[in-house]
């Protein structure tokens, strides 16, 4: 009976408020409808009143736009705005045309790329009502234009959260758009963009992922996502071809004008597609299973390939998410296959504030593996990255990167050939008396490593500098980078012989022994013939110390073997050799060295696998020469191994109620991970070594 009176239905759109977006370049028009039914009579018999409201996106706002123009535009579009308006229109653009963009996303937070916009030049007319839905599914039995306007108008309202639990069981209608998907995605971009578009509304919440997945939309986004990436390279190859044929005839120069003109349009569609497809499979990557099938069909080389193209909101999202996989060794590997260094290399740096922090924050996880490291520097990402260290926003990151890159010392010299050293020495002395930033301490420790950097951080009264603030604030962390500029030979060195009484009255055991540590290893690396050590040893009571720290257990082994260092530095003044054989500390030193099989034996079993097979080719050469030590080092390789064997006995006893639990987790852990050619499949690297994340891929982080 309804429908029969629907001609009396009465509709009144009333506007509301004007305002701006708080993000985006557009205008929030609030409104409110006010349908009402009358009866025969016209008497008013039911009234309902809803309140809406419009985003109208100025894209085009630039500095140089004329708000004038473009605000009577608007008005004249939008059938919501009165005309009464048009000044108020005219202030808000002015406003958005002034506005700075939006903040950068800071340290630590995740930068989400921003919220999906339906296509350019696609705003339906009509507004959509959930009453109605069964009619809009209707369209989607007919031709593609009425699937277009069906889908259109279901968008509407599954852009609105409120609507999506009723969607969700309205299966008619989600059955109906995901056929329409799967047969016809191919004939239109507009309608695959619109349903994917309506399914990644469901996709941006937890709740509704089974939905997503029930229609296996992901599997489907994967296929579009592909078959795009292919036309693109069709379409750049046949503009390539009409740019080489197109001689200087004019007939000819605008038809390569149109298809020029076309090709960007087809692009601009493309894009939004990508977009919303990419971002529906971001949505649901958050199920790490979901992932894996991803990571299966290959998401890394897609994305990765995604990369070349221009679209920065495009780009922000392929960054997030390559970002978001790249925490998984698989796909950090599978990124290594792909030219995915190259490409990133191309954003650093960009005017897009959140691609570049992105792309950097990328770069970051990337950097812990040493051959995508050495892919950064040839791609010519060092004298990129020194840039940034200006940047406020991005300092920090890049700097992190650079301190991945100055661990390995094939490329500290490359630091020479930036204007990294001296832009760092700035800083630090920036920090004054302040608690000095560990990014920076770090790399500065690991470029004193190199002689050049070294004599760098000497200009000027840089090593005076350094000295003193190390001095006054007992900074082990400075005093390490000093200590590693004093071991250059060189113009350097003879520097520090005004430092050497200062680094002598440190030496006490009063002090802390990290910090005796640097200062002592410095001296020892004072190896410069016109220093008088035994007037420094005398004038500073130093043989007493030296000879403490020889006895074994007194002190930890780093800070024993600078003693034994610097006894070798000093002895080579004849005077000095003398006061110290006299001084009883020969003894001592022979003491040391029947300690170090002992020593050898314990890290026989170190986690570390270059450091096991020193030791045990160490012990070998010990075994040969020494009957006695060969015993012990043969009875302790013995009892290594049977230990081993007992405890897998007992824990496979005390698992007695599954008896398979042991086999399955811990036995065959290296089966998982030799697949991925890390690990020997014999298992000699332990289990355990993937758990620590500072050793993922075999790198030292230590610094220096």
């Amino acid at each position: 009976k309804m429908q029969d009176d629907a001609r009396y239905l009465k509709r009144k759109v009333t506007a509301g408020s004007l305002d701006v977006h708080p993000t985006e370049k557009a205008l929030v028009v609030h409104y409110e409808v006010e349908a009402s039914i009358l009866g025969e009579s016209g008497g008013h018999m039911v009234g309902e009143r809803k309140e809406g409201q419009k985003i109208v996106r100025v894209k085009s706002l630039s500095p140089s736009t004329d708000v004038a123009a473009l605000a009577k535009k608007v008005v004249e579009e939008c059938k919501l705005i009165p005309p009464s308006r048009l000044p108020q229109v005219e202030q808000l653009l002015y406003y958005l045309q002034n506005r700075k963009s939006s903040p950068v996303v800071g340290k630590g937070e995740s930068s989400k790329p921003r919220e999906l916009t339906p296509f350019e030049g696609f705003e339906l007319n009509e507004e959509a009502s959930i009453t109605r839905v069964d009619e809009y599914v209707e369209l989607l039995y007919e031709g593609i234009p009425e699937k277009i306007r069906g889908s259109a108008l279901i968008l509407q309202l599954a852009r609105n959260p409120d609507n999506l639990e009723e969607l969700l069981h309205n299966e008619a209608a989600l059955g109906a758009l995901a056929r329409v998907l799967r047969e016809d995605w191919k004939q239109s971009v507009e309608l695959a963009t619109i349903i994917i578009y309506i399914f990644f509304c469901f996709s941006s919440f937890s709740q509704f992922h089974g939905v997503v997945s029930h229609y296996k939309i992901g599997a489907l986004c994967m296929s579009v996502v592909e078959h795009e990436l292919k036309r693109y390279d069709v379409w750049r190859e046949e503009l390539h071809k009409k740019n080489k044929s197109a001689p200087e005839n004019g007939s000819l120069r605008r038809d390569q004008g149109k298809a020029l003109k076309k090709y960007q349009g087809l692009l601009a569609k493309q894009e939004q597609l990508l977009r919303v497809s990419l971002y529906l499979l971001l949505n649901l990557a958050e199920d790490t299973r979901t992932e894996l099938k991803m990571r299966n069909k290959n998401i890394v080389a897609l994305l990765v390939r995604v990369l070349e193209r221009d679209d920065e909101e495009l780009l922000v999202l392929v960054v997030s998410f390559l970002k978001k996989l790249s925490i998984f060794l698989e796909n950090k590997n599978d990124m290594a296959e792909v030219d995915t260094i190259e490409r990133l290399a191309c954003l650093v740096p960009c005017d897009h504030e959140d691609l570049l922090n992105l792309t950097l924050r990328l770069l970051l996880n990337l950097s812990f593996d040493s051959g995508l490291r050495a892919k950064m520097v040839e791609v010519g990402l060092l004298p990129k990255l020194c840039a940034l260290l200006g940047d406020e926003n991005n300092r920090l990151v890049a700097m992190r990167v650079l301190y991945h890159i100055s661990i390995d010392d094939r490329y500290k010299g490359m630091f020479v050939y930036t204007d990294c050293v001296p832009q760092l020495m700035q800083m630090l002395f920036e920090f004054g008396e302040k608690e000095i930033e560990a990014e920076l301490i770090s790399i500065l420790i690991n470029l004193a490593a190199n002689k050049k950097n070294a004599q760098l951080m000497c200009e000027g009264n840089g090593l005076k500098m350094l000295m003193k603030r190390a001095l006054k604030m007992k900074d082990c962390l400075l005093m390490k980078m000093i200590r590693n500029i004093s071991q250059h030979d060189g113009p350097t060195k003879p520097l520090f012989i005004d430092y050497v009484g200062d680094l002598a009255a440190e030496i006490r055991a009063e002090e802390e022994e990290e910090w005796v540590l640097e200062c002592l290893g410095m001296l020892a690396n004072l190896t410069i013939p016109d220093l008088d050590w035994e007037l420094v040893l005398k004038e500073y009571n130093l043989v007493p110390y030296l000879k403490d720290r020889l006895k074994p257990g007194s002190a930890e082994d780093d800070l024993i073997l600078e003693v034994v260092i610097m006894i070798g530095t000093v002895s080579m003044d004849d005077a000095c050799a003398a006061m110290l054989a006299k001084s009883g500390i020969i003894p001592a030193l022979i003491e040391l060295l029947n300690e170090a099989p002992a020593y050898l034996i314990d890290l026989m079993h170190d986690k570390n696998a270059e450091i096991r097979k020193v030791c045990d080719n160490t012990l070998d050469i010990i075994a040969e020469y020494d009957e006695e030590w060969g015993r012990k080092i043969q009875s302790e390789k013995f009892r290594f191994h049977n230990n081993q064997w007992l405890e897998m006995v007992e824990s496979r006893q005390a698992d007695e109620s599954e008896p398979y639990l042991y086999d399955n987790d811990n036995d065959r852990a290296d089966l998982f991970y030799s697949a991925d050619g890390i690990t020997p499949a014999d298992g000699s690297i332990s289990p355990d070594f993937f758990c620590d994340p500072q050793a993922q891929n075999g790198d030292s982080h230590l610094m220096g």
